[in-house]
């Protein structure tokens, strides 16, 4: 029988999560120039208690001893955005995971492997020994290529284009014989310790030895998720994460000296204890850890080992990198470009997927097109629109971003999922897709069109299915987070809460519509356009069992002045006619004429409707006091 995970989460508070990685992010650095300090991070007071910022400090002291090292006492309390935190120290110390502490036994990940396979030793030929995580693709060629660290694949002594070993040289000193790559890209720094090497003379498999998983997604990880990775020293080993959102400072070498290092940390699962404790060593270095659920790894990438205790700690832990941040650094995918789906992809070719025009029991039909948005829409066989579970996808090929979703909502099925990671939809060639190059070091949110929340519904595969679909970057939009979170007080945001709580609240059901409005005078960036106002018609049935549709479009125009930097501006929402949508997106909806509510205005202030999916539309247009143009 599987065990039971090793605890459950507790929910956090995503307001006071995003204060403290605001406040570790602009004074974090700060704290470390304290010569005792060897981190700063966000975890849980004396392990499971409330919400704290975690310092780690080489050995804990009397007030007169820190004043002799030049140190200074830690604070019992920061305040953030008008918040007091409580603060926690305790002793620990760190050192990267390359140092070889003892040969140890042999075994298949210290030997030289053809096919190459994650988890396997591996190294710069200058260096010992090191872990191969993971077989990714380059962004730009679409070369296979090792995924590792900086310290494991470049080194103090390293260079770009340097051939890269397999096994690293302390488990076979004949490197000649032992090329498998040659270093394409690397970084040290807050985004992480990471090396990309591109795979030469060798086949390769890419799923992690021992756990038979190929990575397809990208986590954000919370504190309390369980993980799993297999490592060159220590094999197989469970942990959870405990710190996130962590700055370190790590010695990397009289050459480059202290770095501090962005990650988070990773404490043994006890559910699931390594042999002799250890769930990292030398060695490890490069291993990834994977989301876990019980004992079985999952496709989910959660982060890259690059560290565990220095001699001084007294208790276990191991250290990784963001693999957002990794990626955007390094420039790779998980997936091959043009791939067809692996056992592990999520994205399934089922004819019965996609958006449901019945769903209200009245049509409500996709918007038509033009000759000439039909000839730059990415085909699917033979139609215009992409299926994914619970909604459909009209691509633009040009501007390699959505023209339109369409989905379907049942507030009665709903059902609470986790976040997953964001990947191209391996069905759609690569070059009709924005990816994560667009989004790395700035303010521009990776925008659902169709939220996940909005789509997780149903059975419970069914949800999870739809979950992961929302999460294909056909399905993205850049928004500037100022527009797109509803905790930051973004408008788009608010409307979504909106419309879902109503849904939900009443178990009624809804289809939505929506889009960018594209335009030839939009922003460019990173070779893409920038939408400045996003489009939305939902579509329900009225009290009469008429069909209705509200339509809205939002202006992100004043937040695009400055991408990297820009600080809260003013946007505006509108509240438009059926006519006046299909003049601004070039799309027909003639089918939806009739259902305009701004032809049924009476219902705008009608509190006795019998549903409230007149009386929200009411809630919406009086929160905006009835005019057509509100500045917020």
């Amino acid at each position: 029988m599987a065990k039971k995970p090793a605890k459950s989460k507790r929910p956090e508070d995503p307001e006071l999560m995003r204060d403290l990685r605001r406040f570790i992010r602009t004074r974090g650095t700060t704290y470390l120039r304290d010569p005792n300090v060897t981190s700063i991070g966000i975890g849980r007071k004396n392990g499971d208690g409330e919400i704290s910022v975690v310092f780690t400090v080489r050995e804990k002291l009397g007030v007169s001893a820190l004043e002799s090292l030049g140190s200074k006492v830690l604070p019992e309390r920061i305040d953030t955005n008008g918040r007091s935190v409580p603060t926690d120290v305790v002793q620990r110390s760190y050192k990267p995971s390359y140092t070889i502490v003892e040969r140890g036994p042999a075994s298949a990940l210290k030997s030289r492997l053809d096919p190459l396979v994650p988890g396997a030793s591996v190294s710069h030929p200058d260096g010992t020994a090191g872990t191969l995580g993971a077989i990714v693709f380059d962004a730009t060629s679409g070369a296979p290529c090792i995924l590792s660290n900086w310290h494991v694949l470049h080194g103090e002594t390293g260079q770009i284009g340097d051939r890269i070993v397999q096994p690293g040289p302390f488990d076979d000193n004949n490197t000649k014989d032992n090329t498998c790559g040659s270093l394409l890209r690397s970084h040290l720094g807050i985004a992480g310790d990471c090396a990309l090497a591109r795979i030469e003379e060798r086949s390769f498999e890419r799923a992690v030895y021992g756990l038979d998983t190929v990575l397809t997604q990208i986590a954000d990880v919370s504190l309390g998720d369980t993980v799993v990775k297999t490592g060159r020293t220590t094999g197989t080993t469970y942990g959870i994460v405990r710190r996130t959102d962590v700055i370190v400072q790590i010695d990397f070498g009289d050459t480059v000296g202290t770095q501090d290092i962005g990650c988070f940390e990773i404490a043994p699962n006890p559910e699931f204890p390594a042999a002799d404790g250890e769930i990292s060593m030398g060695g490890d270095s490069g291993a990834i850890w994977i989301i876990s659920e019980s004992e079985r790894a999952t496709d989910i990438f959660a982060g890259l080992h690059f560290a565990g205790e220095g001699d001084a700690s007294p208790d276990e832990h191991a250290m990784a990198c963001y693999p957002k941040s990794v990626q955007s650094k390094l420039g790779f995918t998980l997936a091959p470009p043009n791939a067809q789906p692996s056992k592990n992809h999520t994205v399934p070719a089922n004819e019965t997927l996609g958006y449901d025009t019945d769903f209200l029991g009245l049509p409500a039909p996709m918007p038509d097109l033009s000759l000439a948005l039909k000839r730059d829409a990415v085909n699917f066989g033979k139609a215009q629109t992409i299926p994914y579970t619970h909604f459909s996808i009209c691509l633009s090929a040009e501007r390699r971003l959505a023209r339109f979703v369409a989905w379907n909502t049942d507030g009665a099925r709903k059902v609470q999922l986790g976040r997953q990671g964001f990947r191209l939809d391996d069905r759609i060639a690569t070059k009709y897709q924005l990816d994560d190059t667009l989004y790395a070091n700035n303010r521009l949110d990776r925008g659902h069109i169709a939220r996940r929340a909005d789509l997780a519904w149903g059975e419970i595969e069914e949800a999870r299915q739809a979950n992961r679909d929302s999460f294909c970057f056909t399905n993205i939009a850049p928004q500037h987070e100022s527009f797109n979170q509803s905790g930051r007080g973004g408008i788009w945001g608010q409307l979504e809460d909106l419309i879902l709580e109503d849904a939900d609240v009443q178990d009624i059901r809804i289809s939505v519509l929506a889009g960018p409005l594209f335009a030839e005078d939009d922003p460019s960036y990173r070779n893409a356009l920038i939408p400045r106002s996003f489009w939305k018609l939902i579509a329900y049935r009225g009290a009469d069992d008429t069909l209705r549709a509200a339509c809205f479009v939002l202006s992100q125009s004043d937040l695009l002045n400055d991408i990297e930097s820009i600080d809260f501006d003013p946007f505006r929402l509108f509240q438009i006619s059926i006519p006046e949508l299909a003049d601004q997106t070039g799309l027909g909806f003639d089918a939806y004429q009739d259902a305009d509510i701004t032809r049924h205005s009476e219902r705008l202030s009608d509190t006795s409707a019998s549903t409230l999916a007149d009386v929200k539309m009411g809630v919406a247009m009086r929160e905006i006091r009835h005019r057509r143009e509100v500045a917020f």
